[in-house]
C-alpha cells in the first residue's frame, strides 16, 4: 500500500488543486490560483509538494498570452492506481486502474454466487492479487480496493444487508474479511453509486453538474451526484431506483415494497416474461433453470437489436418503465442529465436510451427550464468496477475521507474479529 505523505499538510487545499488539475487534464499555476481563489505563493507550494509526492508531473508550456508561456502541469497516471471490484449475483468484474481512472489491467469469473462468503472472498483477493502480478504494477503504488456491490449495505461496518445471494452473506464483514486477505484497505459501497463517480472521475460530465446514474446488472440501481460529490442520504442506501413502486397493487417484492420496478422491468423480468411468449424461448434458446439473468437477457437484448419484434418489444417495454424511473429522478433531484451504466443497458444501449430519452422529454416537470440529456456510460459494462476504483482515488487523494470508519484495513487474526 502506498504510505506516502499524502496528507502531511493542508489536505483539503491539495485534495482540491489536485481534483482541479484531474479536470482539467493541464493546467496552468495561474489558472489554479484563479480557480481556487488562492495566492500564486499557496499554489506554487501545494504543486511543489504534489509534484514532490509524483503525483503531478510539468507539461510543456501553455499557449502564449503576450508574455512569457507558463508552465502547464498534469497528473502522473502512473504514480497511483487502485482495484475495482463488482460483486454481482452471477459474475465478479475485477479493474485495476491508475490515477487518471483509466483501465490497465482487467478480469472477470463466474461462480462467487454459488459460494458461502469465507470460501469467496479468498478467491477474489487471488484474483486480485493474480491481476497486479500480470500488470507488473507496485504494489506499493496500490492506494486500496473499491468493493461494489448491490444494496442494501452498511457502508460504514462494511456489510451487506442482504441474503443475497444466500444467507450466509447476510451481515457477513465482507470488507474486513477482504481487506485481510489482500493486506490493503477496502471501501465498500453500492454499485450504482460507484458508476456515477466514474462518469465524474473521467470527465464525461460538466463537474459543476447535478446528474442522476441508472445501473442496470442483474438487479436496478440509482445514484446522483451534485459538483462530484454523490447524495448519499442517512445511511448511504439513496436513491434505490430499483426498489420503486410502479404498481401500488403489485406483488410484494423481498425488500418489503409492492410493485417494484425491477420486477417489471429488470433483467430477471425479462427473461421471465421471454419464456412466457410462445415461441420467443425457443427461438432463442433460453433456459428455464438457469440463473444466470445476465446471459439470458444478454439473448434476448441481441435478438432485439437485430429486428425480433418479440424480443424488442419486451425491451421497449422494459425501457417505458425505466423511463417513468427516470422521469421521477428528474423531479426528484433537478438532474442535467442522467447516465445509463452496467452490462444491461450496454446489451441494448439504442433502444433503453432512445425510448428514455422520449419519456423524459414528454413528462419532465422542468422540461421548459433545462433539457435533460440521456447518455450511456463511458465506462460501458464495467462502469461500476471502474467507479469502485475511482471512490478509492477520490476518498484518498481529494476528499480526504478516508476515515477509519468509513475503510476497512488490514488487521491481523485475533485485533477485533477471528478469522
Amino acid at each position: 500500500m502506498a504510505t506516502g505523505p499524502i496528507w502531511a499538510s493542508r489536505p483539503k487545499t491539495r485534495g482540491l488543486v489536485l481534483d482541479l488539475i484531474r479536470s482539467a487534464r493541464t493546467i496552468t499555476r495561474i489558472e489554479l490560483a484563479e480557480a481556487t481563489g488562492l495566492t500564486g505563493a499557496t499554489i506554487s507550494e501545494v504543486v511543489r509538494e504534489l509534484m514532490g509526492d509524483g503525483l503531478v508531473v510539468e507539461a510543456g508550456r501553455g499557449a502564449p498570452t503576450g508574455g512569457k508561456p507558463r508552465t502547464l502541469v498534469q497528473l502522473n497516471p502512473l504514480a497511483r492506481y487502485s482495484v475495482g471490484i463488482q460483486l454481482e449475483r452471477n459474475t465478479c468484474v475485477i479493474v485495476v486502474v491508475d490515477l487518471a481512472g483509466r483501465q490497465v489491467a482487467r478480469t472477470s469469473f463466474q461462480g462467487v454466487a454459488t459460494m458461502p462468503p469465507g470460501q469467496a472472498l479468498p478467491l477474489v483477493a487471488a484474483q486480485v492479487e493474480a491481476l497486479l502480478a500480470t500488470a507488473a504494477v507496485d504494489r506499493d503504488k496500490v492506494l486500496g480496493v473499491g468493493l461494489v456491490s448491490y444494496g442494501p449495505q452498511d457502508r460504514r461496518v462494511g456489510v451487506l444487508l442482504t441474503p443475497q445471494p444466500t444467507d450466509e452473506w447476510l451481515d457477513y464483514p465482507v470488507a474486513r474479511r477482504l481487506s485481510q486477505s489482500l493486506g490493503l484497505p477496502v471501501l465498500l459501497d453500492n454499485d450504482a453509486v460507484a458508476a456515477a463517480v466514474g462518469e465524474y472521475w473521467m470527465g464525461a460530465v460538466d463537474p459543476r453538474s447535478t446528474y442522476g446514474c441508472i445501473y442496470m446488472a442483474t438487479g436496478i440501481g440509482g445514484g446522483v451526484v451534485v459538483a462530484g460529490e454523490v447524495y448519499r442520504g442517512s445511511s448511504s442506501n439513496s436513491v434505490e431506483i430499483g426498489h420503486i413502486s410502479v404498481d401500488v397493487n403489485g406483488d410484494e417484492c423481498p425488500c418489503g415494497n409492492v410493485g417494484c420496478l425491477e420486477n417489471y422491468a429488470g433483467p430477471s423480468a425479462l427473461v421471465r416474461q421471454a419464456l412466457a411468449t410462445p415461441g420467443l424461448a425457443r427461438r432463442l434458446a433460453l433456459d428455464p433453470a438457469s440463473a444466470d439473468f445476465l446471459t439470458e437477457f444478454a439473448r434476448v437484448a441481441a435478438a432485439a437489436n437485430a429486428g425480433d419484434p418479440a424480443a424488442r418489444a419486451l425491451v421497449e417495454q422494459s425501457a417505458r418503465y425505466l423511463g417513468s424511473a427516470a422521469v421521477t429522478m428528474t423531479i426528484l433531484f433537478d438532474v442535467d442529465a442522467i447516465v445509463l451504466a452496467g452490462p444491461s443497458f450496454a446489451a441494448a444501449s439504442s433502444i433503453y436510451q432512445a425510448v428514455i430519452q422520449q419519456e423524459v422529454d414528454r413528462r419532465t416537470f422542468a422540461r421548459r427550464a433545462h433539457p435533460v440529456r440521456v447518455v450511456p456510460s463511458v465506462n460501458g459494462s464495467d462502469a461500476a468496477a471502474i467507479g469502485g476504483a475511482v471512490l478509492v482515488l477520490q476518498s484518498e487523494l481529494t476528499l480526504a475521507r478516508s476515515r477509519p470508519e468509513d475503510v476497512a484495513r488490514p488487521v491481523s487474526a485475533g485485533a477485533g474479529e477471528a478469522p
